[in-house]
C-alpha cells in the first residue's frame, strides 16, 4: 500500500472511523438468499473488473449463491455508477468503483446523475493497485527523463491513453504533463483494455496503467516500463524506478484503489456481512499471493475506513484538478 493510503488508515481512520454514523437500513436475515450482482462501470481488462471477479468467485463458494459481474460501460464509468446508485438498496446490487469515479470525476464533470456521498453506501475498500508508466518500444526513450526530453522536443506529438476521462490513468498522465511541463495529447477509451490494445499496436505512445494489465507485455518486450507511479519501488517490478525518482518529479504518485459500494440506504447487516466476508477472502493465501503477484495490495477495510479514504482523496484530487486546470475533453 502507498504511503498515502497507509497514512489514511493509520491517522485519518483512527480519528474518523469510530465516530462515523451508522449506515441506514432495515435488518435482514439469511443474507444473501439469492444471486448478488456487481456492476463494473468499465470493460474487461482493468482492476475494476478483475477484482470483483476474483473475490466474487470465492464469495459464491462461501455464500452458496452466484455473484454475477456485469460490465456496464460508457461515459468514463458514469453510466455504470448511475445504475448502481439507482439500484434497489437491498444489498443485492453492488458497484465496483475505482478512485476515479469516487474522488476524481465529481470535480471534472459539472453534471453527474449521482452524488458519491449522498447516493452510495460505502461497503469496503477491496485493494490498492500499483500503476506503471509504459511506452511503446517505438518511442525512443528508455527513462522518464528521456521521455520528458523527447516530449519537450516534440510538443503535442506524443499521446497517452486512458480508460476514460477522470480515470486514474487520465489523472496520472495529466499530472505527468503538469509536473514535467510537457505537452501530451490525451486519448480516452471506453475501457483500459482498449487503450492497452492500441498501445501495444503502436496507435498511442504511452499509458499509466495497472501493473497486472501490462506486465505480460512488459515481459514479452511489447511495452517498455519507465517508472512505477508509486512512492516506492514495487516488488513485482524490482528493477523499475519510481516516476518521481526517474524523472526528478518529487511527489508524483498515482496509485489506484478499488472499492465496493451499494446504493444509499443499504441494510447495515448486509453491509457488514459483505464487508466481513470480503475481508476473509482477502486473507486467503491463494488470493493474497495472486494479488501481491500483480502489484495489488489487499485491504478489506470497514465501511467507515472506506468513507474516510473517499473524503480524503476527494479533497486531494479536487485540489489537483483545480491547480492544473484539468478538464473533461
Amino acid at each position: 500500500m502507498s504511503i498515502h493510503l497507509c497514512r489514511l488508515f493509520v491517522v485519518t481512520v483512527t480519528a474518523l472511523g469510530a465516530a462515523a454514523a451508522p449506515l441506514p437500513g432495515i435488518a435482514q436475515t439469511n443474507f444473501p438468499a439469492r444471486p448478488v450482482r456487481i456492476i463494473v462501470p468499465f470493460g474487461p481488462g482493468g482492476a475494476s473488473d478483475f477484482l470483483p471477479r476474483l473475490v466474487g468467485a470465492k464469495l459464491s463458494e462461501m455464500w452458496g449463491q452466484p455473484v454475477v459481474v456485469e460490465n456496464r460501460t460508457g461515459a468514463a464509468g458514469n453510466i455504470g455508477m448511475e445504475l448502481g446508485a439507482k439500484a434497489a438498496p437491498d444489498g443485492y446490487t453492488l458497484t465496483s468503483a475505482p478512485v476515479g469515479n469516487l474522488a476524481i470525476n465529481p470535480h471534472m464533470y459539472s453534471r453527474l446523475a449521482y452524488d458519491v456521498f449522498r447516493d452510495f453506501t460505502p461497503v469496503t475498500l477491496v485493494a490498492s493497485v500499483q500503476n506503471v508508466l509504459v511506452v511503446h518500444p517505438s518511442i525512443p526513450a528508455r527513462s522518464v527523463k528521456e521521455l520528458i526530453a523527447l516530449a519537450k522536443s516534440r510538443p503535442g506529438e506524443l499521446t497517452f491513453g486512458s480508460g476514460g476521462a477522470g480515470s486514474q490513468a487520465h489523472m496520472g498522465g495529466e499530472m505527468l504533463k503538469a509536473m514535467a511541463g510537457i505537452d501530451l495529447v490525451h486519448i480516452a477509451y471506453k475501457g483500459v483494455g482498449d487503450s492497452i490494445k492500441d498501445l501495444v499496436g503502436g496507435q498511442i505512445s504511452m499509458i499509466v496503467a495497472q501493473i497486472h494489465s501490462v506486465k505480460p507485455f512488459i515481459d514479452s518486450g511489447k511495452l517498455r516500463a519507465l517508472g512505477v507511479a508509486n512512492a516506492q519501488r514495487v516488488a513485482v517490478l524490482p528493477n523499475v524506478p519510481t516516476v518521481a525518482e526517474a524523472g526528478n518529479l518529487k511527489g508524483y504518485e498515482a496509485v489506484s484503489w478499488y472499492a465496493l459500494v451499494g446504493p444509499a440506504g443499504m441494510p447495515r447487516d448486509a453491509v457488514m456481512k459483505i464487508q466481513s466476508d470480503i475481508a476473509k477472502v482477502l486473507q486467503l493465501a491463494d488470493i493474497r499471493e495472486r494479488l501481491l503477484g500483480i502489484g495489488a495490495d489487499p485491504v478489506g477495510s470497514t465501511p467507515e475506513q472506506l468513507l474516510a479514504v473517499m473524503r480524503a482523496d476527494y479533497d486531494r484530487y479536487g485540489a489537483i484538478v483545480r491547480k492544473f486546470g484539468i478538464k473533461v475533453e
